[in-house]
């Protein structure tokens, strides 16, 4: 029984020992970051040179400067998160160390417009619910949109006459007008926020990726791209359209570009360092002519379309009335003429 007895003291006391820390300066602490930091100067002798004793030094500092943390840790006010049977989770003092950042703050988001015009009058943000009570249908209806509360002025069966307005002018033409007005000066309005977002501090304006009722192929090929390159991968995991390459666009739309590696064929690379130190070393110069015979056969197609340009302008500027050709008056009197002939060549006969 004392045996026990004395090797149940023995491991008491090795765990009092293993949370029991003692320091001649106390350690600073900012629980708020779970930071502390420990003023008291290591052992110099024992940290000089490298080896196992240097490591099992460092390990037993970072363990008692972390056992000292956690006490006070222990000391904080804590509570049972999701009620009783939860974790209990301690409450954390508000940081006092700043610390460092490796990249700089992000910026500020510059204000909109309407949130400058509405700061300049003084307009504040009010939360609206989205259904509101329609006393006509009896029921909860959206604000806006399809099926609002209220319903559409323009297609209700009565319409109030505004005072001071003509009696005699349509108030439900009147509504619709307006109605299309709106949508119209709303449509004007998202194609030029698109045009200023897409403009990217450009001074020529974006073209705009909204449908239009006449697009080329251009255009098309454009918008998909641009919703492609649109997602994380850059569109490498899209599935293609038919007929799209297989190598997945570039952000600019441009070509990609293919660079040799550095180590790779170098008899390839000798070949064509050769031939370059050749090319300018010989006296005759290199001649493509596949290149000179189309630069060629472009300056005669521009020469002959100037030429042509110039006769068609010289020829719009002499003509003037349109005059009656020569042959017409004759061929017409001969044809009236003929049968005039035919019947005196039958009288005579049968005279």
């Amino acid at each position: 029984v004392e045996a026990v007895l004395a090797a149940a003291e023995e491991q008491e006391a090795e765990k009092r020992r293993s949370i029991t820390v003692e320091k001649e300066l106390e350690l600073e602490y900012d629980l708020g970051n779970l930071l502390a930091l420990d003023r008291n100067p290591p052992p110099a002798a024992a940290l000089r040179g490298a080896g196992p004793r240097r490591e099992e030094l460092l390990r037993a500092l970072a363990r008692d400067n972390t056992q000292l943390l956690v006490s006070q840790l222990w000391e904080l006010p804590a509570e049972r998160a999701g009620g009783a049977g939860g974790p209990l989770v301690a409450q954390l003092p508000e940081p006092t160390f700043r610390l460092p950042r490796e990249k700089p703050p992000p910026k500020p988001r510059p204000p909109t417009r309407w949130e400058q015009f509405a700061r300049l009058k003084g307009i504040r943000r009010k939360k609206k619910t989205s259904l509101v009570w329609d006393e006509q249908a009896k029921e909860w209806r959206r604000r806006w949109g399809y099926r609002r509360a209220g319903g559409d002025p323009s297609r209700a069966w009565l319409a109030e006459v505004p005072a001071g307005a003509d009696p005699e002018e349509d108030q439900f033409a009147r509504l619709r007008r307006e109605k299309r007005e709106r949508v119209a000066r709303n449509e004007l309005n998202r194609l030029r926020n698109l045009a200023r977002a897409h403009r990217a501090g450009s001074a020529v304006p974006a073209a705009p990726l909204h449908p239009t009722g006449h697009q080329d192929r251009d255009e098309l090929r454009r918008v998909a791209r641009v919703a492609r390159v649109s997602t994380a991968s850059l569109g490498r995991f899209q599935p293609r359209l038919p007929k799209e390459s297989a190598e997945p666009p570039s952000r600019s739309g441009g070509k990609k570009r293919r660079f040799e590696p550095l180590l790779g064929n170098l008899a390839a690379e000798r070949s064509r360092q050769l031939e370059l130190l050749r090319d300018m070393g010989g006296k005759k110069p290199v001649l493509d002519i596949t290149r000179a015979v189309n630069k060629q056969l472009r300056q005669e197609e521009a020469e002959a379309a100037a030429a042509n340009k110039g006769k068609k302008q010289s020829k719009r500027g002499k003509r003037g009335r349109r005059q009656q050709r020569p042959g017409r008056s004759g061929k017409k009197s001969g044809a009236r003429r003929q049968p005039q002939q035919q019947k005196a060549a039958g009288g005579g006969a049968g005279g």
